[in-house]
């Protein structure tokens, strides 16, 4: 995907982290014009702090805007989210983000795919549920920022070691296997043709339109079921009837303590997505980050409680946009504040959302069908950078039973409190492995 994780892994990853200057320290607002406004020369990049001329400062932030588009759009389509409410919050939770950061960390907040699986697990609760599970994932991940600023990296690294980590980010995807295939069956024909085509876009397209692949398959099959009679009257009709401006719909959450617990999970995703993008933009500017990976999940914490008190989706850092950024070489924050602007400004057009409601289930297979197993290859591809040892019984037996416990949706009773699968899973990894590597060190062969 990656639709959310960075690794920064391009050419630029090769500057050495630098001391930061005064001007590096950020402003709240106000940049430096990168040379004359108007080019880069070899080898260099335009920091956050600095700008190009207007011009080409709000045609990138319109390049942000685009990037974002799939996946932000995608996430309230699955979970029967408000799509206007969603995208006003992504936009002013990015602003939000560049405040808190002060504007040091260019990064654009658009709706997390890893909150797919819980407000889909808790989407017949209603909205009001769903939007409790959002809040309490964002007031703990805030939290969890000020932990983090205040004592640093280490304490995650100690409570979430890589073989947790993965296999937690791993079942999260895979629990979304059975509604994938659901929407598969329902429109085979066109499922197929939007699985074809992302599958095509992301694997022999070229910049954009490989970091576009979700988006340009979801268009491809939406406009195949219009020709061939795949849409839904119904929405057609919606569409001809929604104004052209109009505020979003608001709701309120409601707190339910099963849905809340089902929710919890995503913080770990949420975590590693934010401290990834941290470690990427650092490497690819040349500049040291570290002493703000509090503060971005912070903010992103808060943009995410944020978002839920009024309706709309959890939001996280975006690697399509450190796409963009790896091939313009600007990183000034000026083109986010254009980015979160035209998302706000989107949002008070009614039609538009509309528009997103007439993709039919067929698609959203299509699409599923790719996302939710890059969601869980994530998991994976932790294992494989952080070079978990399966030949230690405890990371093989400690992820082998979340997994399964995700994968197969174990569902259990608590006294009242009904918990599935993914709160099975990454509770049981979480609290499981410390006490099976001690058991491994003290009593079995690991114990020296």
């Amino acid at each position: 995907m990656d639709s959310e994780l960075n690794n920064g892994d391009s050419a630029s990853s090769k500057l050495a982290p630098s001391v930061d200057s005064d001007a590096d320290k950020g402003r709240f607002f106000g940049w430096d014009l990168h040379g004359d406004g108007r080019k880069i020369a070899p080898g260099a990049v335009v920091a956050p702090n600095e700008r190009l001329d207007w011009p080409r400062t709000i045609g990138i932030g319109a390049q942000h805007v685009i990037a974002m588009f799939g996946a932000t759009l995608l996430v309230p389509l699955l979970t029967g989210f408000p799509i206007n409410t969603t995208l006003l919050f992504s936009g002013i939770g990015t602003i939000l983000f560049l405040l808190i950061t002060r504007n040091r960390l260019p990064s654009y907040l658009g709706s997390s795919f890893a909150f797919i699986a819980p407000l889909t697990a808790t989407q017949a609760s209603g909205i009001g549920a769903q939007l409790g599970v959002v809040i309490t994932a964002g007031v703990v991940l805030a939290i969890i920022g000020v932990v983090v600023k205040i004592s640093g990296r280490r304490v995650l690294d100690a409570v979430m070691p890589p073989a947790v980590t993965g296999a937690i980010v791993a079942l999260i995807g895979l629990n979304l296997a059975p509604a994938a295939t659901e929407n598969f069956t329902s429109q085979p024909l066109i499922a197929c043709v939007t699985t074809a085509t992302i599958l095509l876009a992301t694997v022999a397209g070229r910049g954009m339109v490989a970091r576009l692949g979700v988006l340009i398959g979801v268009l491809v099959g939406w406009f195949f079921a219009a020709v061939s009679g795949g849409l839904s009257p119904e929405s057609t009709e919606t569409v001809a009837k929604a104004a052209w401006f109009g505020l979003p719909t608001f709701h309120a959450p409601e707190f339910h303590v099963n849905a809340m617990l089902i929710g919890l999970p995503v913080i770990v995703v949420l975590i590693a997505e934010n401290v990834g993008h941290v470690k990427a933009v650092a490497a690819m500017t040349g500049k040291n980050l570290d002493d703000i990976a509090g503060d971005a999940l912070i903010a992103d914490g808060l943009a995410t409680t944020l978002a839920g008190a009024a309706g709309g989706s959890g939001t996280t850092t975006y690697a399509e946009n450190i796409g963009v950024m790896a091939a313009t070489r600007v990183y000034s924050t000026a083109a986010y504040w254009v980015a979160a602007l035209t998302a706000i400004a989107l949002a008070f057009i009614p039609k538009f959302g509309a528009l997103i409601l007439t993709i039919p289930t067929g698609v959203l297979g299509g699409a599923t069908l790719v996302l939710y197993g890059l969601i869980g290859m994530l998991g994976v591809r932790i294992w494989m950078d952080e070079k978990v040892d399966f030949n230690n019984p405890v990371n093989l037996t400690a992820a082998a039973t979340a997994l399964i416990a995700g994968i197969g949706n174990l569902t259990l009773n608590v006294g009242s409190i009904t918990l599935e699968g993914i709160a099975w899973g990454s509770v049981g990894i979480i609290v499981g492995y410390p006490i099976l590597n001690w058991l491994y060190r003290k009593i079995g062969e690991g114990r020296n």
